[in-house]
């Protein structure tokens, strides 16, 4: 298990992904589907449509059973095959996310995947679940 990292530390990750960016994309944002490649979550749309525009209310809850936590989320912008933002409202995780796809040709682009300032009652808590995303990317289906 790598170190904690502070909540108050931005999480950053990058990976390549030997797919077309547009096929990455709708992986990325097909919210319902993302506990096939994010590890013991699932994600709902609140609301009417699939969460696919700007305004989208999010539920993800990661853990299992009753153990684990709940991450609210507004989708504050949309710009596809580009670009996802959204500001998460949860008690644990708060603040802006990104998820963002940038073609490196016809079948490989890469995945940018940014969450600023998480927050948690003492803003200097380490957490150890951040140490963990850069797997959770890793695991996004080509």
């Amino acid at each position: 298990m790598g170190p904690a990292i502070a909540m108050s530390a931005d999480v950053v990750v990058t990976r390549r992904v030997a797919a077309p960016a547009d096929v990455v994309w709708h992986v990325l944002t097909d919210w319902p589907a993302q506990g096939a490649w994010m590890p013991l979550t699932r994600v709902d749309v609140l609301g009417p449509g699939d969460g696919r525009e700007v305004g989208a209310r999010l539920e993800a809850w990661t853990g299992v059973g009753r153990a684990g936590f709940l991450d609210t989320m507004v989708v504050t912008a949309w710009d596809p095959p580009c670009r996802c933002e959204v500001l998460h409202t949860g008690r644990l995780v708060r603040g802006p996310g990104v998820f963002a796809v940038r073609p490196l040709g016809p079948r490989e682009c890469e995945v940018l995947w940014e969450v600023n300032r998480p927050g948690m009652s003492g803003d200097s808590v380490p957490w150890e679940g951040w140490s963990h995303a850069r797997e959770y990317v890793e695991e996004v289906p080509g």
